[in-house]
């Protein structure tokens, strides 16, 4: 004779099914209340870079320009040059 066993209502799987359900529940309710969106919604930035922007002011007639240099992540003014085979110095 076979017994014929009932799955465990509280088995790992479907506890985590009903506290999605549960979650995906409390989120509509949440928003149904209110005019529009209630909990932020992330939004990545596009670029990891930054233009370099020079601000140059004459000391005579105080005219100020702005020159844009490339994008780059790391910027050293008055850094030298890397030469090939040659470890920089300070």
């Amino acid at each position: 004779m076979m017994d014929i066993y009932q799955e465990n209502p509280d088995t790992p799987l479907r506890r985590r099914f009903h506290r999605e359900r549960y979650g995906r529940r409390r989120y509509d309710r949440k928003q149904a209340g209110f005019g529009g969106q209630t909990k932020p919604i992330f939004r990545k930035k596009a670029k990891t870079t930054k233009k370099i922007v020079l601000r140059m002011e004459c000391t005579e007639c105080k005219h100020k320009k702005q020159l844009p240099i490339k994008r780059c992540k790391h910027f050293e003014l008055g850094g030298q040059k890397k030469a090939r085979g040659q470890v920089i110095q300070f």
